[in-house]
């Protein structure tokens, strides 16, 4: 079986959610529009970076359309607001937006469950996602953001371009920011200000 075979047997999973999901982001003010949360969804990114020493983190609010990067981190030398689709180049907020099968945080959210690659590669049904290609995604760990109504609103993760042996401590250390971060979406709603 070719690598192009394989890239179109790779579906985005079935994610009928995504009406409950998009209704309660749009409740939330979040994965539509930049506003005056954006840079402390970036400075979680930041941290989830230096947490687990990869080049690229994501708080990632997904809709039934598409993905919203609310938070990014990049390596040095790129630009924020970088579309992962485009090679991680780009400067604008809208950039932040891609297709649902770029990557592999949808999967994280319907399946409501973290997810540990420890080398995409040895999984064919996630070797084959485009963002292996175009930016040498090689290690994937994220987990579901999961809030107090129980909407899986999207995912935070930490990306790196070498395989990485996560283990059991790389998987709690993502729970462990996961749930973090939705503390600070609540008491966002509760306070309505940003996180």
């Amino acid at each position: 079986m070719t690598r192009s075979t394989t890239r179109r047997m790779l579906l985005t999973p079935a994610d009928r959610d995504a009406p409950v999901r998009t209704r309660r982001l749009r409740t939330l003010g979040l994965g539509e529009r930049a506003d005056a949360s954006f840079d402390n969804f970036d400075a979680f990114a930041d941290r989830v970076a230096e947490v687990t020493d990869v080049p690229f983190s994501m708080v990632n609010f997904i809709d039934g359309n598409r993905q919203f990067f609310a938070g990014l981190h990049t390596p040095t030398g790129t630009h924020r607001g970088s579309d992962l689709g485009a090679a991680a180049a780009g400067s604008s907020r809208s950039g932040r937006y891609v297709a649902l099968d770029r990557g592999y945080c949808p999967h994280v959210v319907v399946r409501r469950k973290a997810l540990v690659l420890e080398d995409v590669c040895d999984y064919p049904r996630f070797a084959g996602n485009p963002v292996v290609d175009e930016i040498g995604i090689r290690s994937y760990l994220g987990a579901p953001l999961i809030d107090r109504t129980g909407v899986a609103l999207g995912a935070v993760c930490a990306v790196d371009t070498v395989p990485r042996p996560w283990g059991r401590a790389g998987l709690d250390t993502i729970k462990s920011l996961a749930r973090e971060l939705v503390g600070h979406i609540h008491q966002r709603e509760e306070n309505g200000i940003g996180i």
